[in-house]
């Protein structure tokens, strides 16, 4: 699967040739997208072990945003349900299943943050999505509630919260239902 998201940018599985690139992207992150990424770390060491596992019997569908051979966005939809996400779901009456309802975690190199890639993509991330018989989309770890621009993007797409947590700031759980 590769869809063109505009002209010059495509939307692809991550490979396990992406080594280089997929590294180069997480050390080129500012430290403000990084502290709102939270699935994993963003070193070349997790480049490495991520793309290792491209292609393999993974949980976890990742995809990249590619410009001129560059990395410049990474897409994870999760097929497992973590526990502690589980959790908090269900203390607002909603029971997660792994498979039906994945977790997804979006990010995009900060050169090119508001310039719609991530609206342009979203359309073809539910489509996989909904193909893999998913109920929903549920953000991994919620949204901090400082990032308001990434709350507007996914109102705008049909997130809907459903309660949050406290770390050091709060976070919003949000969800986007897709199939019933």
């Amino acid at each position: 699967m590769q869809t063109s998201i505009t002209a010059d940018v495509v939307l692809r599985p991550l490979r396990a040739d992406d080594i280089d690139r997929l590294a180069e992207y997480f050390a080129g992150l500012s430290p403000a997208t990084t502290t709102r990424f939270q699935p994993h770390q963003l070193t070349s060491e997790q480049a490495g072990v991520l793309c290792r596992a491209a292609g393999l019997d993974e949980p976890a569908l990742r995809l990249v945003l590619e410009h001129d051979g560059q990395v410049i966005g990474y897409f994870i939809l999760e097929l497992t349900v973590r526990a502690n996400d589980a959790a908090r779901y269900a203390a607002q009456g909603i029971t997660l299943e792994a498979g039906r309802d994945l977790l997804f975690a979006p990010s995009v190199a900060d050169a090119w943050q508001d310039r719609g890639l991530s609206s342009l993509a979203m359309p073809h991330l539910i489509a996989l999505a909904r193909q893999a018989g998913a109920r929903s989309l549920v953000l991994m770890g919620g949204t901090q509630a400082t990032n308001a621009r990434a709350i507007r993007f996914y109102e705008k797409f049909g997130f809907e919260h459903q309660g949050g947590y406290q770390t050091d700031v709060w976070n919003h759980d949000m969800r986007l239902l897709i199939n019933d």
